[in-house]
């Protein structure tokens, strides 16, 4: 079961959420048949909206969205309350050998452009209230980087941001991934900080500690050396997705009467498949008639 934890530490002067997602990453991998390149690229942009969204108690989405013009093409993750995740990138394939430093090339693969935070409140109640939405442009397209700097510029929180996928050549093929957020709340004083950043500069890497075996409170207590960590809630987090038929038919209703009658004569029925699961929905002929009756009557 794959797991994410929150809570604090200085006396509720720093904030820590972890994740160990290696099983969530495993899923998106076969799901979505990604390259190397690609899943590293997913599964940090996934394990990044989990440890964002375990922050927010007003807000039921949270999604995190690349637009980008590498040869990934963009990327979308979406977290929920409840730790479902789901995501995709918008070129599955699209692979690069690696760096310089012998890991996965994701800030080339990302390329350049614009980092989104989206929250909205109200979704799983069906407000639909109008979302908040936060931007600033690509850093390194390495995911972590960019989210702390995000978090920087667009939320003044100073957060330091670990995110990491490792590949085996051998089912299961993501051996490792996993995560962890640290972020600097009011009254948080600057030998901790130093203390913290120096730790974290010396810690062994995040997937070599969670292929070890590894839960998120040990890489909570990884990054915060001798300062003690304080845990305040945990949850499941796992692949999930939130398509059916009924809003597979809600979609096609928002499109209004005109194409949907276009559908009915030109395409004799209508067919979608979900970019986050690749689930196929059909609507028939029969139930476009219903549909274009119960629109053209609003």
């Amino acid at each position: 079961m794959d797991k994410l934890i929150h809570g604090t530490a200085a006396n509720d002067t720093v904030r820590v959420v972890a994740a160990v997602a290696t099983k969530t990453v495993e899923e998106v991998v076969l799901l979505h048949g990604l390259s190397p390149t690609a899943t590293a690229a997913l599964g940090r942009t996934l394990i990044g909206a989990s440890l964002l969204g375990a922050t927010q108690k007003d807000f039921d989405r949270l999604t995190i969205k690349l637009e980008s013009d590498g040869p990934i093409g963009g990327i979308v993750a979406e977290a929920r309350p409840n730790g479902a995740l789901r995501g995709y990138v918008k070129k599955a394939l699209a692979d690069l050998p690696a760096n310089g430093n012998g890991k996965f090339d994701v800030g080339g693969a990302v390329g350049s452009g614009t980092f989104f935070v989206i929250r909205e409140s109200g979704f799983e109640l069906g407000l639909h209230n109008a979302p908040y939405v936060g931007s600033v442009p690509i850093q390194t397209g390495e995911i972590g980087d960019d989210l702390a700097f995000y978090l920087a510029k667009s939320e003044q929180i100073p957060s330091a941001v670990l995110l990491g996928v490792l590949l085996k050549n051998t089912e299961p093929f993501v051996a490792a991934a996993g995560g962890v957020l640290v972020q600097m709340l009011p009254g948080a004083n600057e030998h901790i900080i130093t203390m913290i950043e120096d730790t974290i500069a010396h810690a062994p890497h995040l997937t070599s500690v969670i292929g070890d075996g590894a839960g998120p409170e040990d890489i909570a207590q990884l990054v915060l050396g001798e300062i003690e960590f304080k845990k305040l809630g945990e949850r499941e987090i796992r692949f999930e997705c939130a398509c059916s038929q009924e809003k597979a038919i809600t979609m096609i209703e928002a499109l209004g009467p005109d194409d949907v009658r276009s559908m009915l004569d030109d395409d004799k029925g209508a067919a979608m498949t979900c970019g986050f699961c690749s689930s196929n929905y059909k609507v028939s002929e029969a139930e476009l008639a219903a549909i274009l009756e119960r629109i053209s009557e609003a």
